[in-house]
């Protein structure tokens, strides 16, 4: 009799509501002014991905392993900008700031599913330049189109399980006293603090988090330059140790762009005491700039990628003069008959 009592009184405690408030940016002067800004940064993303995808499509040269992996870190990084920066503009400019439960938690999944599988991605592309540089001769056996497919695959099924899980754990939170949330978007680290029950479980998911989908693919990637090092300093003529650098150096570049910023922001929280708003201000530029920046870096310090650009402008010129040459014949026999 006692247990059910204190079943049915749990259930009376618990309290899921029925909408959050998003609250973040408050007190920031000229804030519509950033509002534009991450409009434009939008639009770049937009263009810059889609361009970069579209270049890898057409462009036949383009149709191998690495590239394949480009194209989905671009399709990525156009998802990841879409679930945060069309939000933040409806939220913020227009005054929105009312959100479903249901509708919180898609957009958490959305924003770190994505993130997470933009730091996948990056971590493939690394294994891509482990296995060229180390084992040049087994490269085109060990990264084939059906290996990549399948890692991007098990990739995908990997961060849709796990994330599933780790926001469904919000499910079994109450929200007795606030629902409030001062942040840009839905932030698990900022929901489950509202909680007025037992919220370890979500706490030593969110460290698990940051350890398992930040830190250890950053470890492995730094693994994998280590071993590239070793073979680099293996090669005993200078200009085949620079080309081969040089396939590194968009890799390189995008390590830098997507992790040092990650990085940095945590460890600003956790050492020195930061604003509020400076700590979201970081943390939104790191989501938005980042995918903006990405295929700026591979289509300007990857030659492949020049190369074919200029290869299909030179075809899409030629196509279009055989065109104008063939309307010009037609219209004279017109005119003559």
């Amino acid at each position: 009799m006692s247990s059910t009592q204190s079943n049915s009184s749990a259930n009376v405690t618990f309290v899921r509501p029925a909408t959050f408030f998003i609250n973040g940016f408050s007190n920031i002067p000229h804030m519509k002014y950033y509002y534009v800004f991450l409009s434009l940064v939008y639009v770049v993303t937009l263009l810059g991905n889609s361009f970069i995808m579209c270049i890898i499509y057409l462009a036949r040269r383009l149709h191998t392993p690495k590239y394949i992996a480009v194209f989905h870190l671009a399709l990525t990084d156009l998802c990841g900008s879409s679930a945060v920066i069309p939000n933040i503009i409806d939220t913020f400019l227009f005054d929105h700031h009312v959100i479903s439960y249901e509708v919180c938690l898609a957009n958490m999944f959305f924003v770190y599913h994505f993130m997470n599988m933009q730091s996948l991605t990056i971590l493939v592309l690394a294994y891509d330049r482990l296995v060229a540089i180390c084992f040049p001769l087994r490269y085109h056996a060990i990264v084939t189109k059906t290996a990549m497919f399948l890692i991007i695959g098990v990739m995908w099924s990997f961060s849709v399980t796990y994330f599933s899980v780790y926001i469904g754990l919000v499910n079994r939170l109450s929200f007795c006293v606030s629902n409030v949330i001062d942040s840009y978007f839905c932030d698990y680290g900022l929901i489950y603090k509202l909680a007025c029950n037992d919220n370890s479980i979500n706490i030593m998911m969110v460290k698990i988090n940051f350890g398992l989908l930040i830190c250890t693919p950053l470890i492995l990637i730094l693994i994998s330059y280590f071993c590239i090092a070793l073979a680099l300093l293996k090669i005993a003529h200078g200009a085949e140790r620079i080309k081969a650098m040089k396939t590194c150096t968009s890799h390189l570049m995008l390590v830098t762009v997507g992790y040092i910023p990650i990085l940095s922001n945590n460890i600003a929280v956790l050492t020195t005491p930061i604003n509020p708003n400076t700590r979201l201000i970081n943390n939104c530029l790191t989501q938005t700039i980042t995918p903006m920046l990405n295929p700026i870096i591979y289509t300007l310090k990857t030659e492949e990628v020049m190369q074919s650009i200029k290869e299909l402008y030179k075809r899409n010129k030629v196509n279009t003069t055989k065109r104008m040459t063939f309307s010009r014949r037609n219209s004279k026999q017109k005119n003559q008959v």
